[in-house]
């Protein structure tokens, strides 16, 4: 048990929380602790009822069956593993403005199941982190299943075929994708590579909760002039044929 708690501890701590959330609250409705109901997005009680921790709760619950078990457990991971590499890499040493990114995708989600009627939010929320990561990392060259390999960029839009063939929907995954490219466009691509003006910044009292554990600046600080390169170093021997879903190393790499 110390090595499984050594394990949990050693996960960045917004990742770690999320990443407990997203276990703690499937299983409470699984038990019956909870109706499963209570936790799934309805707009009109949310509207009519104040249900106001439906959002929230919608976002961590997914219903855990024999038919939904594999996919429950593959955005697990996703969550998990994209997420961590995303606080550990582009956002090290600035939890505010990781923080930050984690909640305008969230309010996007939120607004779009509202008026979609959307009854489930955390697979949008998990695929607009990987998408974000993804970006980031665009030139890197991932591993996906029976040894096949392809550009980062591309990862998102794979795992949305992947989540279609295994779960029989795309919408949860096409909406996680667009929310994810709107925050990385108006972030880091509109003023970083278009020079136009930055639309998006983290607010002051994130930076209070939740200041920088390095030294300079809050903030991403003054735009370069190119788009932002990978920050992972490459991962060695990734094989191919095991369930190593966006294990990546750049291109030219052994």
């Amino acid at each position: 048990m110390s090595d499984i708690g050594d394990w949990f501890r050693s996960i960045p701590l917004i990742t770690r929380y999320w990443f407990a959330a997203s276990i703690a609250v499937p299983f409470i409705g699984k038990l019956g602790l909870v109706d499963f109901r209570n936790l799934m997005l309805f707009p009109e009680l949310v509207f009519s009822r104040f249900q106001l921790w439906r959002p929230v709760t919608a976002t961590l619950y997914f219903p855990v069956t024999p038919n939904t078990g594999f996919l429950y457990l593959v955005n697990l991971y996703f969550l998990y593993h994209y997420s961590t590499r995303l606080e550990t890499g582009a956002f090290d040493g600035r939890p505010a403005d990781y923080v930050f990114m984690l909640l305008f995708n969230w309010i996007c989600i939120v607004i779009t199941g509202l008026l979609m009627d959307m009854r489930l939010l955390m697979i949008p929320l998990i695929m607009s982190v990987l998408y974000v990561w993804a970006q980031f990392n665009s030139e890197m060259i991932v591993s996906f299943w029976f040894g096949t390999r392809f550009k980062a960029h591309y990862l998102p839009w794979v795992i949305l075929v992947f989540n279609f063939i295994i779960g029989g929907s795309f919408m949860n995954e096409l909406t996680g994708n667009l929310v994810g490219h709107l925050y990385f466009f108006l972030m880091f691509k509109y003023p970083m590579d278009l020079g136009g003006r930055s639309f998006l910044s983290t607010p002051d009292f994130l930076y209070r909760f939740f200041p920088n554990t390095r030294g300079g600046v809050s903030g991403f600080g003054v735009p370069p002039t190119r788009r932002p390169v990978p920050q992972e170093p490459p991962a060695a021997g990734g094989g191919g044929g095991r369930h190593n879903w966006g294990q990546g190393f750049r291109l030219g790499g052994e």
